[in-house]
């Protein structure tokens, strides 16, 4: 039994809404007050009861659009008292619950949440494509489109919703993937429902990801500000995320694997435990900001940008320790001409490839171990040992690469090169 705080006024049911996912369904009650509300559950058949003091409901329920597996029916029933309401949820299977009540957020006023989940159901992880050969693996990608459902993220000035156009840029983007063999995408929501924050590096961590990118519309309280940025995980948060790992000895396999094994839960042997946690997310971060300057420079060519360098935050998205995460924002829909321009699919698709691009320059360069790149790479991959009266700009023309591979290739910042210099030559 759950009771919050007493309302004030009579209250009363505005709408209901119910938002199914792959892994779960919310149910949403729209009212006019804070809601004093209980709840209890029932067994054969399984039904949820919510009582709901000094309230009024009006609202047919006969008419819910409802595509829910776990939701056979909503009905009302006898209340306890004449100042009540009874709303019973028919579900078709026992289910987890969780009730919270939300405070009034634009474009909702007043909310009841209901979330049911099956017990012991993980996030199902969306795939969008699978290989049964044999050969090496594809390099993962993890794209989560930002909010959705009952979470619409900023509302534009013309009325758009983030979840919408992340949605969208995330499907073009994932489709870009799929073509490029040797890569795969996995897409933590395909439909408008809401995943929360917490959960998605989960979902990325399970499809043993190589990289977790979220797309988000930025937003502020004047119509100003525009641009696109990058974000990764702040160093303050990092350290707190792997103290909560390292609490939780439980988790350690899951980033550790095999090593975990040979480590025993003893006080003797937690250094160990903790200096391999930080040897992977000093990997993760690093990665992470590698990664970001190159979509931030890709990303240059097709829209202006906010900042122009990667910034850091305490998003719960970034918050895998194993997991190289970049959260990119790609416009200010509070901004009339980004909106407009979010808006125009041509201009997603170019912020899709600007991404794609970026994505494609960093494996290729650095091919995750057991890829299929990787195995290109060592089969590709070639030296030069620079003679007198070579230059970078004469080796591009000579191996029909970019200069600019070259350097990268060998992590050069200038563009002299030394007689007897021994450089890798890139595939690309």
């Amino acid at each position: 039994m759950f009771a919050s705080c007493i309302a004030v006024g009579a209250n009363s049911i505005e709408g209901l809404r119910i938002w199914p996912s792959p892994s779960n369904t919310r149910v949403v009650l729209d009212l006019t007050e804070q809601p004093e509300y209980s709840y209890f559950s029932l067994s054969n058949p399984e039904r949820l009861v919510i009582d709901l003091s000094n309230t009024v409901g009006d609202l047919a329920l006969s008419n819910l659009v409802n595509n829910s597996d776990l939701i056979k029916k909503i009905r009302y029933s006898t209340p306890k008292d004449k100042k009540s309401i009874r709303v019973v949820l028919e579900l078709s299977k026992k289910a987890s619950t969780e009730i919270f009540a939300l405070p009034p957020t634009a474009p909702y006023k007043n909310r009841l949440v209901i979330d049911l989940s099956e017990p012991d159901s993980q996030s199902q992880t969306v795939m969008l494509s699978s290989d049964n050969s044999t050969r090496d693996r594809d390099i993962i990608i993890a794209i989560d489109a930002g909010h959705g459902g009952e979470d619409p993220g900023s509302i534009g000035r013309s009325g758009s919703y983030e979840k919408n156009i992340t949605l969208s840029v995330s499907k073009q983007l994932a489709a870009l993937v799929e073509r490029e063999s040797g890569l795969r995408a996995v897409m933590t929501r395909t439909g408008d429902y809401y995943i929360s924050p917490n959960k998605r590096p989960e979902i990325a961590r399970r499809s043993k990801a190589d990289l977790l990118i979220s797309i988000h519309a930025d937003a502020f309280t004047t119509p100003q500000p525009s641009g696109a940025s990058v974000w990764v995980l702040s160093m303050g948060r990092a350290n707190s995320e792997l103290g909560r790992w390292m609490e939780r000895t439980e988790r350690h396999s899951e980033l550790l694997g095999g090593a975990a094994e040979v480590i025993q839960d003893t006080a003797s042997e937690l250094y160990l435990t903790q200096a391999l946690l930080d040897m992977s997310m000093d990997h993760s971060l690093t990665t992470s900001y590698n990664i970001s300057e190159k979509v931030i420079k890709q990303l240059r060519q097709v829209t202006k940008l906010h900042k122009k360098k990667p910034q850091a935050a305490s998003l719960a998205v970034l918050t895998s320790p194993d997991i190289p995460s970049i959260l990119v924002e790609i416009g200010f829909i509070s901004n009339p001409t980004e909106e407009k321009n979010l808006n125009w699919s041509k201009h997603r698709q170019k912020l899709a490839d600007s991404i794609f691009s970026a994505i494609k320059q960093y494996f290729h360069t650095m091919p995750p171990d057991g890829t299929l790149w990787a195995s290109n790479a060592k089969a590709e991959k070639r030296t030069h040992r620079v003679s007198r009266g070579e230059s970078l700009s004469l080796l591009a023309q000579r191996y029909n690469v970019r200069v600019s591979a070259i350097k990268e290739a060998n992590n050069l910042r200038g563009d002299t090169v030394r007689i007897g210099q021994l450089l890798t030559i890139p595939s690309i």
